[in-house]
Formats: C-alpha cells, structure tokens, sequence
C-alpha cells in the first residue's frame, strides 16, 4: 500500500475487478487493442491518473504524449461546453467562426513561413497527406520525380502509406505490394561508428544512389523524417541533419518532418525540428495538439498546399468545430502557462535526475536520450526481459511509464507537471531498477 503526494495504491494491481473488465473486452475486442498496463480509467486531472478502484498514478506517459497540457485541461473544458451550448458540434468541410479563429490562432503561433494548415483527425492521416503532397509535388512541379525517402527504425502511422514510409521491418510484412519508389536510409543510431561525425549522411546517401542508379535531381522528391525516433526518442545529429538539409536544397528535394511526438511544446521547443536550425517544407502534427480529442494538422507554404485542386484533399472531420475549439483553447494554454518555457526548464531536471541513475548503474543503463519533457533510459539489450519487468513495477507502484517494447523505458510526462511529481517518479524508477539487479 502506497499513499505519497501524488501517488495512492490501496489495492492489489491487477485487481480482481479489473481482471473481469479487461477479460470481457477481450471477447468483443481485436487483441491488437491490448497489451497495455492493467488499468482501468476512471478519471484523469492533470499529470495524475485514477483508476476504478481509486488508485492513483503518476503520468510518465501524457497518453503516448498526448496530454501536454494536463489531462482533462480547464480552459479546453469550458471552451468544448461553450460550443455545445451553441448547439454546434459537426459542419463537414463549410466554414465556421470557429475554423476561422483557430487557423488565425495558429497561424500566429507558429513559424511564419508555414503559411496554409490542413487539419485532419489523426497522426496517420497527417504523415499520409504529407505522402500525397510530396507525390503531388513531384508529379506536377518536378517533371515526375517520384521516389520519397525514409529512415529506418522511424514510424509514421499504421495506414498503408505512413507504414510503407516506416523503417519498422517486421510491422511491414503483411504488406503483399510495397511501393519500390519509398527507400529507408540507415539511421544514424550514436552506436554506429562515425555516425555523428562529418560526411555520414553524405555517405550513406551517396551509397543509395548508386545501388539503385538513381539521379537526385530528377528522381528523388522528398524526404520524410520523425523528429526523433519515438522507441528511443533518438535525436539525429545535428551535423547530420544540416548536411541532409544541403543535399535536399541543392536538389530541389521537399524535407518533411513528422512532429506527431514532438511538435507542441514537448522538447522544449515548438516543433522538436527547431533544435536542427532547419526550415522543412512540410510539418506533421498530432497528438498535442488536440489534448486528446482527435486532432491533427499539416503545415507547409503555399506552393506546395495548394497542389491539390478543390475535393481533392479533404476529410469527413476535418476542421470539425469541436477540434477547432480545443486546438486553439491549446495554444491558448500553451501561451498562457508558458509551457514550452516549463518543458525546458523542467526537462533539465528530468535529464539531471536520469543521468544520475546512470552514473549509479553504468553496467545496466546504456544511454539516456531526449530533450524536454522527453526522454528515454535505454538499457543494455540482452536485458530486454528485466526492462519489462522494471516498468511493469513502475506501474504497481503508481507510476505510468510507456511501454516500447524495446530495450528502453519511455518518459513523456504532461508539461504541467509538478517538481515534486518529477523526482517521485525518478525514485520509482530507481527503486524498480534495483529491486530487479540486486
């Protein structure tokens, strides 16, 4: 039993109760849906979640950074009751005021060389527009250059498209007729020797195009990148990224950037592309941006939104006036709270606190990644099995972290979160992490 300031474990976990619920979803439920920590929701408030039971957790995960704004946020509740009050709730693709205010809205808060935003209803369906735009681009501007490049290890959606663009092999084999004009590019892992050093893109680039005798200049239209790898929240080098950038400028190649996971504050920055000094063609966005309601958007300038002619690139739900409102109660709260501001400052002591685990376990933790409220603890592999262990105790503990599946545990608390809630939850982990290894 556990009752701290942020943490209230009363019950055994999994309880019986919960156990009867999961079993009964299970019947009428692919089990694709499942997999996740025995939890069953009741109520969730900021950075803490409650189950049924009246169990309360610490949020290490955002919702698989969602939330950046704290759950259940005030402002986007009293907004959402403000337009049902209306009544207004759908409007298909014709326009309301609410459309109207919020693209202002982010047209103000974000980079103003991004001129056009297409809003959409999930991440998947963002890094498939982009797919389209890029095609779009190549076809009718570039004289047919068609071929789009990826990275390994990346992921961007489990729609056919985004996953094609994907460098996760073995979430790939049900695909029977892949697309042999997207390539993956090795990515640059910090184990790879050189990978951080001058000429690496340049190199594994060069190497491509003469495997498969390609012309960049003609062939190659755009290049789709996570701003980080999500299992591992793995930032490219910065050398990397600039020489990419050069390669791409100096071939007319559109540069994409899929900020599902980052975009929104959660690095410390806006759009996690900003720690590159870099200007894309094409931003993605999901996750925070709809504070959980489903929400997501594409950015780009004009010459290249406006490629798709009337009806052509459209969705039931997009610019919905529900998604509008709680998109711009978001900026709101980013602005009013300063969160970007806190996910940095915040983000220090996160990535102080986890360093020091790693000076304390040099034999167990490999690396610690991330940057803001992001982060990762990645372990040795061969001790993939404990990891599991570690953040299942994490989690009977009172602590959510994100489950990869992977050597690695995941961090990406809201950016609201308190000091306080931080350090519990690195002591958590901590006392995880011995209990397993001594």
């Amino acid at each position: 039993m556990i009752k701290t300031k942020n943490r209230i474990i009363r019950t055994a976990i999994p309880n019986k109760k919960s156990i009867k619920i999961f079993n009964k979803l299970k019947k009428i439920e692919p089990r694709g849906m499942h997999g996740q920590f025995p939890i069953v929701w009741k109520k969730a408030k900021d950075f803490s979640v409650y189950d049924h039971l009246g169990n309360k957790f610490i949020d290490f995960s955002s919702t698989m950074l969602v939330t950046n704004i704290g759950h259940s946020n005030t402002r986007v509740i009293t907004d959402i009751k403000k337009l049902l009050k209306k009544p207004l709730m759908h409007t298909y693709n014709y326009a309301s005021e609410e459309r109207l205010q919020y693209l202002n809205n982010l047209k103000s808060f974000t980079p103003s060389y991004l001129t056009k935003f297409f809003l959409l209803s999930s991440g998947s369906e963002a890094t498939e527009a982009a797919l389209k735009l890029i095609r779009y681009n190549g076809k009718f501007n570039k004289n047919g250059k068609n071929i789009v490049l990826s990275f390994d290890g990346n992921w961007h959606g489990r729609t056919l498209g985004s996953e094609m663009m994907g460098g996760k092999e073995n979430l790939k084999k049900w695909i029977t007729s892949r697309d042999k004009n997207i390539i993956q590019l090795p990515f640059p892992y910090p184990w790879y020797q050189g990978s951080s050093k001058k000429g690496f893109f340049i190199k594994t680039v060069n190497k491509l195009l003469k495997s498969k005798n390609l012309n960049p200049k003609k062939d190659i239209s755009g290049v789709m990148l996570e701003s980080f790898q999500g299992w591992g929240t793995i930032f490219y080098p910065k050398q990397f990224i600039a020489e990419l950038n050069q390669f791409c400028k100096k071939n007319d190649i559109l540069i994409a950037f899929d900020e599902i996971q980052a975009g929104f504050g959660r690095t410390g920055k806006l759009f996690g592309y900003m720690h590159y000094d870099i200007k894309p063609d094409i931003v993605c966005c999901g996750k925070g941006a709809g504070s959980g309601y489903p929400l997501s958007l594409v950015l780009g300038h004009k010459k290249i939104m406006d490629l798709p002619k009337e009806g052509e690139m459209s969705s039931t739900h997009s610019a919905n006036p529900l998604a509008c409102a709680i998109g711009n109660a978001t900026i709101n709260e980013i602005r009013k709270k300063k969160l970007i501001n806190n996910a940095s400052k915040k983000g220090e002591l996160l990535h102080y606190e986890l360093n020091k685990l790693k000076d304390k376990y040099p034999d167990i933790i490999r690396y610690i990644f991330g940057k803001g409220l992001v982060a990762s603890i990645i372990f040795y592999k061969h001790l993939i099995s404990k990891v599991n262990k570690i953040g299942d105790e994490c989690f009977t503990n009172g602590l959510i972290v994100v489950k990869t599946g992977r050597e690695s545990i995941k961090i990406g608390p809201p950016l609201t979160i308190s000091v306080s809630a931080i350090k519990e939850g690195i002591a958590v982990i901590e006392k995880s992490i011995s209990n397993n290894f001594h």
